[in-house]
């Protein structure tokens, strides 16, 4: 199959802004403001790397990209800093062409709905509740995604935990409060089950792919932004890239 466009949907997981801050490679106006729209930031977060490759910051990966096997292939991106699963319905889906082309598209988002649930701390049966109706939102975008391209390839993309399952993320929550894991367990179930059995999508396990390079890991061997630790670096950019490449070619047998 000749792919004809490339749309990123979703978070920050996607985008430029903090591999490009963590590589030193973003305008001082981007560093102060943490917004691409402040200045040049290098394409080097994941969905730019899955589109062309930075042979310079990453030889081992020349021609691991969707450009050295579709040439002609076109690029959008539109996911966004703090999106959330409302963000992608009411602002990003708008700017999607409907279509019937070959796409590829890529989804991460889900982190900052399940982030702002547990913001106030909610008793565990609100909770239950609250996650359910996140669970059933991705659900019914991924459908919105597949009525507006009904020939596209969607790559849905599980949610990682930067506590390696310790609940323990510094600088996002209280030093003494952990997050609950069952909330984000419950939702990268959802995304297995949604991969598994909906026509036209593919399972990219960043989770699974993820575990024991945050908190757990030395500083040199994490894949999120020092900074902030809900974010990846480069490193965790390059490897995002890398899971949705490797499931994609092995869907597509390229």
């Amino acid at each position: 199959m000749r792919f004809e466009r490339y749309l990123a949907l979703g978070d920050s997981m996607s985008i430029d802004l903090y591999p490009a801050l963590d590589a030193g490679e973003a305008d001082v106006a981007v560093a102060l403001e943490r917004a691409e729209t402040a200045g040049n930031t290098a394409p080097l977060g994941a969905a730019s790397l899955l589109y062309r490759n930075d042979d310079e910051r990453w030889p081992e990966e020349m021609g691991n990209d969707l450009v050295s096997r579709y040439p002609r292939i076109e690029a959008q991106t539109f996911a966004r800093d703090g999106a959330t699963i409302g963000d992608v319905f009411g602002e990003q889906l708008p700017l999607v062409e409907e279509s019937e082309a070959s796409a590829i598209v890529t989804l991460t988002i889900g982190t900052y709905d399940l982030y702002s649930a547990y913001s106030n701390r909610p008793k565990r049966t609100l909770r239950e509740r609250i996650v359910h109706d996140i669970t059933e939102a991705y659900t019914f975008l991924v459908d919105a995604i597949r009525r507006a391209l009904p020939n596209s390839m969607i790559v849905l993309t599980t949610v990682y935990d930067p506590s390696d399952r310790s609940g323990m993320i510094p600088g996002l929550f209280d030093d003494d409060v952990k997050m609950p894991l069952d909330g984000l367990d419950q939702l990268n179930g959802n995304i297995r089950t949604l991969a598994t059995g909906t026509p036209g999508t593919v399972l990219a396990d960043v989770y699974a792919h993820f575990l024991g390079h945050g908190t757990s890991a030395a500083e040199s061997d994490r894949w999120f932004w020092r900074r902030s630790l809900v974010e990846p670096n480069a490193r965790g950019a390059n490897e995002i890239r890398r899971v949705w490449l490797d499931v994609l070619d092995h869907t597509l047998g390229t």
